[in-house]
């Protein structure tokens, strides 16, 4: 059994097979959890998983490409939703009364990403300060509702471990690097704050193989990131059932039986997520 702790098949890329993409991972004893990046998507990310008992769970968040700022615009992800706008203000009460579902298991995605940026140095710091901003309402809906949180980071890791050391002084969040893509000394620093990391099929692309080794295997899940991020040797979109590539690859890495970092890594996301 594995199961990818960060799916999307809530997004527009599965609008016309997603029972049979979810049946094709049940049926290989996969199990999953869809990510929201804003409110459409983790209100179908809910819908999705209260059709099933168990085995396919939810998590809700705004993720901060999403940011209703008027500073910077960036273009619409067509995988992911088919909407008028990407852009949103962050409402506490409506992601609150999504996450009392029983299917939610986690406030995710949420965090910072400086990919797409303002070229200004002032706009900068707006754009940095409003995600900040957004990103500690949600911590704080997190901490109300005693969900772990799956962290987003992208270029912006020196900022997510300063913002994380000063909550961590009044409040030890749980949760996950979704996606890590850092250095081994911000890693280091995430897990000495109890976080695991997250791998997906960004490790066929980057090096991150002495990250890997180093990291314990008791602090890493596996996710997929789908329908991004396709690991080889699959080529099309990427989808749940992908994650034993992942599975694969880190036993090779650690230089372990794939049995054993099939069942450490499912037992992680079982503790972390309470599933």
């Amino acid at each position: 059994m594995l199961i990818d702790t960060h799916a999307h098949l809530n997004f527009n890329a599965y609008k016309d097979d997603l029972d049979e993409v979810i049946k094709r991972s049940l049926d290989n004893k996969v199990w999953m959890i869809n990510v929201g990046s804003q409110y459409e998507t983790s209100k179908k990310a809910v819908k999705i998983a209260e059709q099933y008992e168990k085995e396919v769970y939810a998590a809700v968040g705004l993720h901060p490409i999403h940011l209703s700022d008027g500073i910077f615009k960036t273009k619409i992800d067509q995988e992911e939703i088919e909407f008028q706008t990407r852009e949103e203000d962050f409402d506490y009460q409506k992601y609150k009364e999504l996450a009392r579902s029983k299917k939610v298991v986690a406030i995710g995605e949420i965090g910072f990403d400086y990919w797409y940026k303002p070229k200004t140095k002032k706009k900068l710091e707006e754009f940095k300060q409003k995600q900040k901003e957004v990103f500690l309402q949600q911590l704080e809906l997190a901490r109300e509702l005693g969900l772990p949180v799956i962290f987003h980071c992208r270029m912006a890791h020196d900022d997510l471990l300063e913002t994380l050391n000063f909550q961590f002084s009044s409040f030890k969040f749980r949760g996950a690097i979704h996606c890590f893509t850092g250095n081994w000394q911000q890693a280091e620093r995430y897990l000495e704050m109890g976080l695991y990391l997250g791998f997906n099929g960004i490790i066929f692309k980057l090096d991150l193989d002495e990250i890997i080794k180093k990291t314990p295997l008791e602090k890493i899940l596996i996710e997929t990131d789908c329908p991004y991020l396709t690991p080889p040797p699959m080529i099309d979109r990427n989808e749940p059932l992908y994650v034993k590539y992942i599975a694969e690859k880190v036993a090779k890495i650690k230089n372990l039986n794939y049995e054993k970092v099939s069942n450490i890594t499912t037992e992680n996301a079982r503790k972390l997520f309470n599933i």
